[in-house]
């Protein structure tokens, strides 16, 4: 049986911050795809569910030349897909945002929701650490800013605490001649979990950024391998070089959907495939 709850809408951050610090086993729901799968399951005690989508920041989906991208806690990731914006400029979230799940869950997640999870398979987050994203908190002590990478602290846990929600996502402005690119294994077309999921990007600078998923306890950003090819210099040679070195940096596990090794070698495919895709653009 779903526990018993009281719904509440709050309509500005502050009454929000306020419900969330007071109320104890309070919830947050924006698209609730994996808040109700928790609830039908008796994993969590609700208390109190607390509705933000009527707060006018979470709304915000917005891209500013020169500045960035900002993605509101209410938008839904089909906004994502849909966007013209995003599929120009932020390319590899584009194509991770179009691999969760199916059409219609898309239609009620929301990007920040999947943020928020804090998943390890999650398909968005690496995408978006190679974006450099940031994440704005409002809480009981006001407004504050973490850097994605340093938002998740372990399965199913990130640095909020009481009281505090996650306002938006913000990207900053990836400048002319980025590229990147999303790919993923699963074990079944169509709305399975990633096996592993990388994001690729070659900066206007030449530099690359690498994100991970499903190989640790949290998405991961490989900066020790970014700077190993960076010193090396982009190049078929340093490609194939790579491919090989992050099986170094990453510590999957056996699980329902693969196995460490299966995991260790479809890191490396996924690694190689984008970075050669993305030299391919530049010739």
């Amino acid at each position: 049986m779903i526990s018993r709850f009281t719904y509440l809408k709050p309509h500005n951050l502050n009454e929000a911050v306020q419900i969330l610090d007071k109320e104890e086993k309070s919830f947050v729901l924006a698209g609730g795809t994996d808040l109700m799968i928790l609830l039908r399951r008796n994993l969590i005690n609700a208390e109190h569910i607390v509705d933000i989508k009527a707060i006018p920041e979470t709304a915000a989906f917005e891209y500013v030349d020169g500045s960035g991208l900002t993605i509101g806690a209410s938008v839904v990731v089909n906004q994502v897909v849909d966007s013209e914006v995003v599929r120009s400029k932020y390319p590899a979230l584009n194509q991770a945002a179009a691999t969760l799940a199916s059409y219609q869950l898309r239609n009620r997640a929301t990007v920040v929701g999947n943020i928020c999870n804090a998943s390890p398979g999650a398909d968005l987050p690496p995408a978006l650490l190679v974006y450099d994203a940031v994440v704005n908190i409002a809480g009981p002590q006001g407004t504050r800013q973490a850097k994605l990478n340093e938002f998740f602290t372990g399965v199913k846990r990130t640095v909020l605490q009481r009281g505090e929600l996650v306002v938006s996502v913000q990207l900053p402005e990836p400048g002319a001649g980025d590229k990147s690119i999303y790919l993923r294994q699963a074990r079944l077309r169509g709305h399975d979990l990633a096996t592993v999921g990388v994001a690729s990007r070659i900066k206007p600078d030449g530099k690359v950024a690498i994100g991970i998923c499903a190989v640790a306890p949290t998405p991961l950003r490989l900066f020790a391998l970014e700077d190993m090819i960076n010193e090396r210099g982009l190049s078929q040679e340093s490609v194939e070089w790579a491919a090989e070195e992050i099986k170094q940096h990453i510590h999957p596990i056996t699980d329902v959907r693969s196995s460490a090794l299966y995991r260790l070698q479809m890191a490396s495919v996924l690694l190689k495939r984008g970075l050669l895709n993305l030299i391919a653009k530049e010739e």
